[in-house]
């Protein structure tokens, strides 16, 4: 093959694999010789198509195709290789499906997540409903979390996944499944209770009920607004809470406040607390959350899956 060394005028080793893609490029190529009807096919243009094939000639270190012609004619080492790349395509299908089989049949117990209450609120019982319905096999099981522990069993793999309210600490990957505005929850005896709309500045004088310093700081500063919009730090109480419903009790009580998503309304009505809106408070939002080396789990994938069947027809 002294004519046809790679584009480098000499054989070499290759630097990197090539890509499956790149393979699949290849063999349409092969099909149809032409470069401009090739790259048509898969909705490419010619120069982005012709890239992905020099590219693949580099990584293997071979010259493929004949552009002397106007035609694209393989190479004796195109030839050559043609049935060997059309192997790895297959195989990679191969694989593909049986992972998608894989995923189709599971079975067993599941153990999600849910930070607080946050299973009730829209689209996640609709992805759960989903994930049954795409796996009958499985047995799902609903472990509560609260402020303190959530991101924490996330990264020691005490679940399989979770829902929660992002921010999370570095480990952990998230899907966005929906916005939300915030409230700020304080007692029904407070006279901004029956205020109307408030701003952050007239609440100013209300101290933040302390959170627990397992709390990942991330966390604690997003939902305690710290610091304010006009760069001033958050007040806290001495309170050291982990959970929602302490933190109700105090705030009943007149202690201080927090700033929980609007279904905290309704989700968590209790004597001697209410809720109002806040006009400059960011907005929060729900998300599907796992460990980033647990992306490619199979229950990890089919719950990814799920999440987005379920928000593509719901948008």
């Amino acid at each position: 093959m002294a004519g046809d060394a790679g584009p480098t005028g000499q054989e070499s080793n290759a630097p990197t694999d090539p890509s499956t893609h790149q393979l699949r490029l290849f063999l349409l190529l092969a099909e149809e010789m032409h470069f401009g009807r090739a790259a048509k096919r898969v909705f490419m243009t010619q120069p982005a198509f012709s890239q992905q094939i020099r590219s693949l000639e580099r990584r293997l270190g071979l010259t493929l195709v004949d552009r002397t012609t106007r035609t694209a004619g393989l190479t004796p080492s195109g030839q050559e290789l043609l049935p060997e790349i059309r192997a790895m395509v297959q195989a990679a299908d191969r694989l593909r499906r049986v992972a998608g089989e894989r995923i189709r049949t599971l079975s067993g117990r599941v153990v999600i997540g849910s930070f607080e209450a946050i299973t009730s609120i829209h689209p996640i019982p609709e992805i759960l409903e989903e994930l049954k319905a795409r796996h009958p096999g499985i047995e799902v099981e609903i472990a509560r979390m609260g402020f303190a522990d959530s991101a924490a069993t996330v990264l020691a793999g005490g679940v399989d996944a979770a829902f929660l309210f992002p921010p999370v600490p570095p480990g952990i990957q998230t899907q966005h499944l929906a916005d939300l505005r915030r409230v700020v929850c304080l007692a029904a005896s407070d006279p901004l209770a029956d205020a109307g709309p408030l701003t952050l500045s007239r609440l100013s004088g209300r101290r933040n009920i302390g959170w627990s310093p397992e709390i990942p700081k991330v966390w604690r500063d997003f939902w305690g607004v710290d610091p304010r919009p006009d760069g001033s730090p958050a007040r806290y109480t001495a309170h050291q809470i982990a959970e929602f419903e302490p933190a109700l009790t105090a705030i009943a009580l007149g202690e201080g406040v927090q700033f929980p998503p609007e279904p905290a309304r309704w989700l968590y009505q209790r004597h001697g607390v209410a809720y109002a809106e806040v006009t400059d408070l960011p907005p929060c939002h729900t998300a599907l959350a796992w460990r980033t080396r647990d992306r490619d789990r199979p229950i990890v994938t089919a719950l990814r899956r799920a999440t987005r069947t379920v928000l593509e027809r719901i948008r």
